[in-house]
């Protein structure tokens, strides 16, 4: 590894698939600074905005696509899904979470820190897709929505592969009433998702196991996990709720992202 890569994690039932790049980019790699040390790719954050720019950079290099083809979405915890057929300028992002494309050389890249970072590849069609699945995005439907779209574009959900990658995992996440409440109500069935609490009326959540729960329900050939934690890997991950908890001012932003090889 040069001293500019970035450091990534693959995930092996992607990595095995012709025609696919893909990246789990840690928070090594960079030049970013402080509390975003050092590999920050979050365009929303209050980091040096040059430095995002070279972060960025090196993503798009790692990936072998040019800087202006690492694509990024304004996302908003949303069922929102866009269908991409070129690079889009940076301040012109759709406001949505899930992106698929059938245009070779186009990353696509979801930002997170602490939410799901879902992958989807059907190398057999020659489509991928991209989700940010937070606990809202994941309840309203982003996982069924991006593979409604990979659909549009030629794919089949007997040939996609999804990947979960570094999501808070249950001992980390823990949620109030309120959520408990909107969860047994919107997520009838799916209630073995949230374990005892450390506090009264609260609840520890299973992200990853919901969105797992919610990929095989979507019918897709395989659904997995990464199995990492962000908020309890402070060195390889950027984490919202660790952020939180240490009072610090902002946090940095990891990028997932996928591709079809050019």
């Amino acid at each position: 590894m040069t001293p500019d890569a970035p450091e990534v994690i693959e995930a092996p039932s992607l990595s095995g698939l012709p025609g696919i790049r893909h990246a789990y980019f840690t928070r090594r790699g960079g030049v970013s600074e402080g509390i975003y040390g050092s590999l920050n790719g979050g365009l929303g954050s209050s980091d040096t905005p040059a430095h995002v720019a070279e972060n960025r950079r090196r993503m798009a290099a790692y990936l072998a696509v040019g800087d202006d083809r690492l694509v990024s979405l304004y996302q908003i915890h949303s069922s929102e899904v866009v269908v991409l057929d070129g690079p889009i300028p940076l301040a012109e992002r759709p406001k949505a979470d899930g992106m698929v494309t059938r245009v070779p050389g186009l990353a696509l890249g979801i930002a997170t820190a602490d939410c799901g970072p879902i992958l989807f590849a059907d190398a057999r069609n020659g489509v991928v897709g991209a989700a940010h699945a937070g606990w809202k995005g994941a309840l309203t439907g982003v996982i069924e929505a991006t593979v409604s779209a990979m659909e549009g574009l030629g794919a089949r959900r007997a040939d996609i592969v999804a990947v979960l990658g570094p999501t808070i995992a249950q001992p980390a996440y823990e949620v109030g009433p309120d959520f408990i409440a909107r969860f047994h109500a919107e997520a009838v069935g799916f209630e073995r998702f949230l374990g005892p609490g450390a506090r009264d009326g609260h609840a520890q959540f299973d992200l990853p196991g919901f969105i797992l729960a919610r990929l095989e329900e979507a019918g897709v050939a395989s659904g997995t996990a990464l199995g990492r934690c962000t908020y309890s890997d402070p060195d390889l991950f950027h984490s919202y709720r660790r952020t939180t908890h240490r009072a610090e001012a902002d946090y940095g932003r990891l990028i997932s992202a996928i591709s079809l090889v050019g």
